[in-house]
């Protein structure tokens, strides 16, 4: 991953939530700081490009709402754009607030770009440990530094591309804890993974932590590459990705994520389908916001210990 790409794919994520906050009511995910890490310059143009690439998405759309760029942008925020990383982060921070009540004492985002949980919790009695690729975390301290925010004592910086090779080294060097119950996120990332390797990130994830530590992700469903979604927005999600050259390759069924799930001593708390999602987060809405189709979000915890 090279510094432009980190910063565009960091910067685009932190405006949906942005937006979401700034536009959108009723909010599903408050994220109050996402906006402090970009500049307003940056603000207008991620709006300007996103608002244009309606005429991607849905020219028909765009032809009819051609010169309203506000509405332009909407659209393309409340279809494509934003329904997955605002309810997924809505569902996280609750799972993960939940865990802390239940006694974990660590919270490791992995692929945590200009992620604000930290920032936004800081009366939360929680170490928190952001895992992510070494450009994409320069990045995000730069700006921190930029929008003169103070960053918590509790927040401990792990460079490490963990989707090529995991360790749990890095993270112990930082402060972390193996034997500590630990609650961990992986959002946005299993799509782009193979089954093997996601397997073999799950089982190092938890070889050594105790039993009831948990982890949080969203996955792709076996329909991914069949299903053409609303405005063919699942298709087009699929398209974008192997454009940019990151393709995505995981979708799992239900037994097989089970089975993925119990070879890594990992049980099944909690799962929630597309309409589970729309239920909980999207339902009895006036706008386009509606949850992501084939996009599962899962929350397992640690069965045994060691």
């Amino acid at each position: 991953m090279k510094q432009d790409e980190s910063s565009l794919t960091s910067l685009v994520s932190a405006f949906s939530r942005a937006y979401h906050a700034r536009e959108d009511q009723p909010i599903i995910f408050n994220d109050t700081v996402a906006a402090q890490l970009l500049t307003e310059a940056e603000y207008e143009a991620i709006s300007s490009n996103m608002a244009q690439g309606l005429s991607f998405f849905s020219p028909e759309t765009f032809e009819s709402l051609k010169g309203n760029q506000q509405a332009m942008l909407q659209w393309v925020s409340h279809i494509q754009l934003s329904p997955t990383p605002i309810a997924r982060a809505a569902y996280t921070e609750e799972v993960v607030e939940n865990e802390v009540m239940l006694g974990a004492t660590q919270y490791v985002i992995l692929g945590a770009g200009l992620d604000t949980f930290a920032w936004r919790h800081r009366g939360l009695d929680v170490a928190v440990f952001e895992v992510d690729h070494p450009s994409t975390q320069q990045f995000k301290q730069q700006r921190i530094k930029e929008a003169d925010l103070t960053t918590p004592v509790n927040v401990h910086f792990v460079a490490m591309d963990f989707t090529k090779e995991f360790s749990l080294a890095p993270l112990i060097d930082a402060g972390f804890d193996p034997h500590k119950k630990t609650v961990f996120s992986l959002l946005g990332v299993t799509y782009y993974l193979t089954k093997p390797l996601l397997q073999q990130l799950l089982n190092n994830l938890f070889e050594q932590v105790p039993q009831g530590s948990a982890i949080v992700f969203d996955y792709a469903d076996e329909q991914l590459f069949e299903t053409k979604g609303i405005y063919e927005r699942v298709a087009h999600m699929v398209q974008l990705a192997a454009a940019s050259g990151e393709p995505m390759h995981c979708a799992l069924s239900l037994p097989e994520l089970i089975t993925m799930l119990e070879e890594s001593e990992l049980g099944l708390y909690e799962h929630l389908t597309p309409e589970d999602i729309q239920q909980r987060y999207f339902a009895h809405r006036t706008d386009n916001l509606q949850a992501f189709e084939t996009i599962h979000y899962v929350h397992a915890v640690k069965m045994h210990d060691a």
